[in-house]
This record gives C-alpha cells, sequence and structure tokens, in this order.
C-alpha cells in the first residue's frame, strides 16, 4: 500500500486543517468506498424497487442472494489473494512486469473454472425448484464476483486506489440502474440487471489492467510453482474471510435465528441487521489505520531497515526501532481512540437509526455488541498490517486460525445461551484474538533488530 502513503503525505505536508481532513477524506474513501458503494447499491435496488415489486418477498430474496454471492465468492478467492498480491509485488521489486500480466491470466483462469463448477454444481443440485433463468444469473454472478476480487487485488497492487473506486462508483451505479429498469420482471429482473452492473464493473477493472501492463505471452502459470508459493499466505486468505463470515453463517442456519428465503438459502433478520449498521460505524477508524498505517509507520520502517542495510551505528539503529515502535503504538491508540468515538456516537443515535428504518428497538443490545465487535475488527487489521510489513506470516497465520475457531465456538455457545447473548461471539473473540496479536507484537518488536540481523 506504499503508493497511497506517498499521496497521504502529500496532503498532510500542508501542515493546515484543509489538508488533514482531505487526507483522512482520502483514506476513508479509499479503505471503504466499495464496501459501502456495495451495500448501498443493494440497500437503493430494494428501497427503490418496494412500490413496484409484487411480492415484496421477492427483494427479501435478491437481496440475501446477492449477499450469499458475495460471501461465497470472498472466501473462494480469499486463498489466492494475498498469495497472488505477493508474487505480483515480488515481480515488480524484480523488474519482471512481463510476467505480471500472463500470470494474472492463470489466476483468473483458476477462478472462473472453480467459481463456475461450484455455481453450477449448486444450480443444479441446490436451487431445483428455482427458474432456470435465476440459477443461470446465480452462476454468473457467482463467476464475475470472483473475478471481481482476485482484479481489485491486482489493482490494489498496481496502486490504482482511486481507479478502484471509481470503478466500483460506475459499475454499482449501472448495478442499480439495470436492476430498477428490469424490476418490472421480478426476482430474475433485479439479478439480471445486477449482474449486468458487476460484469461492467468488471469490463472497466480489466481494462485498467490492460492499459498499464503488457505480456510477451497471453498465460503462464509461475505464480502456481513451488518456489513461488506461500501457503501460510494461502491458508491465512482463507481462514480470515471464513473467520469474519463464520457467525454470519451460524446464525443464518440456526433454527431459532434463521428462516428460509429462497431454496436452501437463509437469513436471520436478528442478526443481519444490527451487523450491517455496525459495519458502516468503522469508516473513521479504517480512514485513521490508513493514515497512520501508511504514513507515520511506513516513514520509521522503511528508515530502521535502510539503517540496518546501511550499516549504520547500533544507537542510530535502536533509536529507529524505538521510533517505529512508538510510531505503532500512537497510530493503535488513534485507531481505538478515533473507533471508540465513531461507536459511542451510533450508540447515542441507534434508537433514532433504527426507528427511522422501521425496526424494533429491541435490536438495540445487539447492535450494541456487534459495533464493539466491529470496531475490534479495525484494530484487528491494523496489527494484521504492521505483521505483514515485518514479514511475519506464521504470526497472522497462528492469530486467523484462532479467530475462526473462537468465532465458531463462542458462537455456538451463544446461541444456545439465548437471545441476551446474541454477538458476544463474533466481539469476545475478536477481543481476544486482539489481545493475543498484542501481546506477540510486544514481544517481537523487543526482538526485533536481533530477528533483522539474524535473517541477513
Amino acid at each position: 500500500m506504499a503508493g497511497i502513503g506517498f499521496e497521504l503525505r502529500k496532503m498532510l505536508r500542508r501542515d493546515n486543517l484543509s489538508g488533514m481532513l482531505g487526507a483522512y477524506a482520502y483514506a476513508g474513501i479509499i479503505s471503504s468506498g466499495p464496501w459501502i458503494l456495495s451495500i448501498v447499491g443493494i440497500l437503493l435496488i430494494g428501497m427503490l424497487s418496494l412500490p413496484f415489486v409484487v411480492p415484496g418477498t421477492l427483494i427479501t430474496q435478491f437481496q440475501v442472494s446477492v449477499t450469499y454471492l458475495i460471501a461465497g465468492s470472498l472466501i473462494l478467492t480469499g486463498p489466492m489473494q494475498l498469495s497472488f498480491t505477493r508474487f505480483t509485488s515480488d515481480r515488480l521489486f524484480e523488474k519482471r512486469d512481463h510476467l505480471v500480466l500472463s500470470n494474472y491470466h492463470a489466476v483468473a483462469l483458476l477462478v472462473t473454472v472453480l467459481s463456475g463448477g461450484i455455481g453450477l454444481a449448486c444450480a443444479v443440485f441446490s436451487f431445483g425448484e428455482q427458474s432456470v433463468l435465476y440459477r443461470l444469473l446465480m452462476v454468473a454472478g457467482f463467476v464475475v464476483l470472483s473475478n471481481i476480487w482476485i482484479a481489485a487485488i491486482f489493482l490494489s497492487g498496481m496502486k490504482q486506489y482511486k481507479a478502484i473506486v471509481w470503478t466500483f462508483l460506475l459499475g454499482y451505479a449501472i448495478s442499480v440502474g439495470a436492476a430498477l429498469a428490469l424490476r418490472g420482471h421480478g426476482l430474475e429482473g433485479l439479478l439480471g440487471g445486477f449482474v449486468a452492473g458487476q460484469l461492467c464493473l468488471l469490463t472497466g477493472m480489466v481494462t485498467l489492467i490492460y492499459r498499464n501492463y503488457t505480456s510477451r505471452q497471453f498465460m503462464s502459470f509461475e505464480v502456481f510453482e513451488r518456489r513461488y508459493a506461500y501457503p501460510s499466505l494461502v491458508a491465512i486468505g482463507l481462514l480470515y474471510n471464513l473467520g469474519i463470515w463464520i457467525d454470519k453463517f451460524m446464525f443464518w442456519y440456526a433454527p431459532s435465528t434463521g428462516q428460509q428465503v429462497i431454496g436452501p438459502l437463509y437469513a436471520s433478520i436478528i442478526y443481519d441487521i444490527p451487523v450491517f449498521l455496525a459495519y458502516l460505524a468503522i469508516i473513521p477508524g479504517m480512514a485513521v489505520f490508513l493514515v497512520r498505517i501508511e504514513t507515520d509507520f511506513v516513514e520509521y520502517y522503511d528508515a530502521f531497515y535502510n539503517a540496518v542495510r546501511g550499516g549504520s551505528s547500533l544507537e542510530h539503529i535502536e533509536d529507529m526501532r524505538n521510533t517505529m515502535v512508538q510510531t505503532i503504538r500512537l497510530g493503535l491508540y488513534e485507531i481505538v481512540k478515533v473507533q471508540a468515538i465513531a461507536a459511542l456516537l451510533l450508540f447515542v443515535v441507534g434508537a433514532w437509526v433504527l426507528r427511522l428504518l422501521g425496526i424494533s428497538e429491541l435490536y438495540m443490545p445487539l447492535l450494541y455488541v456487534d459495533v464493539i465487535g466491529a470496531s475490534l475488527q479495525v484494530v484487528l487489521l491494523g496489527v494484521l498490517n504492521i505483521y505483514f510489513y515485518l514479514d511475519r506470516r506464521r504470526e497472522v497465520l497462528v492469530l486467523t486460525a484462532t479467530f475462526v475457531v473462537l468465532n465458531l465456538v463462542l458462537t455456538a455457545l451463544t446461541l444456545r445461551l439465548g437471545p441476551a447473548w446474541y454477538g458476544y461471539g463474533f466481539a469476545v473473540s475478536l477481543l481476544i484474538v486482539v489481545a493475543l496479536a498484542l501481546y506477540l507484537l510486544d514481544r517481537k518488536l523487543d526482538r526485533l533488530e536481533y530477528e533483522t540481523y539474524m535473517l541477513q
């Protein structure tokens, strides 16, 4: 993410209020823009279709179908996202740019085959009661979304952050417009419009990729060779996405909280709405996370390793290490502080927001817990990012695996304990993992000079 750090530092050099606000606004848009656009787009399609789509359950079926497409595609492509990013970064560092595009084609082919195969199997064996058009659109949507995540990761590696946001904005604008234009055709019309917009989004991303890269050969499979493989990154990508979604799947399919919506797809009104609102509250924390980690921390991170590689004195190396540690602590403190303010603000206006949406205020306790859980997730992202800078993949693997296990076990426990405990599984599992991550990071930073020299 170094490319975005340059932009942020340029804004912060103005040393005035407009520069600071511009940097945080830019960071918030880059870090949360695609996610927010996805949510807003799906909600707009539902809200603007209410007077025209009868029965109204078709809108719920559409939104649940899209949610499963997003969740499934993220989990499927998770193992390839980080490993492909690392491969791309290493080839760019080696000045072997000609390998990047050809290996992107190989990864895209694998994603298309896997998502297409899984989608067809589910369409044939699990959606037998739905129309053929609905099943075809679900398969197409699954393939397109899976390729979008790979293309977005690729463009991030190329530092095309603004382009990603603008492409998502255009793609979801087309999705909303097409879905509204086809809403007269019911569920298939809404889903068809959404898939058409996502196809336009993917086309825009692929166009950006071809504008920036050329290749001597169309397809190359070096990314899958053993010498370039990073099994830990493959596992981390899978475990992190699984950890984020596993509690949602458990609430969807629990008899006491879930209900069937369409075919094998279930949803949980009790759990889904508070989680959605809670994730809207993480935008300020994500902005601070991006500004602090990609400016102050990266600057002293580079200074420390340059001092080591340049043969500086031990005193200078220790000074750089101490300054880097101080920026890490300050950055994490600011993330916690800003996210706490955002959470408290949502606590204050939460009842008003629920009334505005026509939702019972009985959801408030669960909303509070989910806001805390989402806020902890931002802190975890900040810590994991530091681990990745230090190339400590083993620690990240342990933390993500712990998150999956804790979220699974604690969510199952809260489902047995009853409604008063809903949401605590996700929040407590994140609290434990964040505490463990900070403890391990503190130990790692104390031994940083020694381990850095031993790796040379």
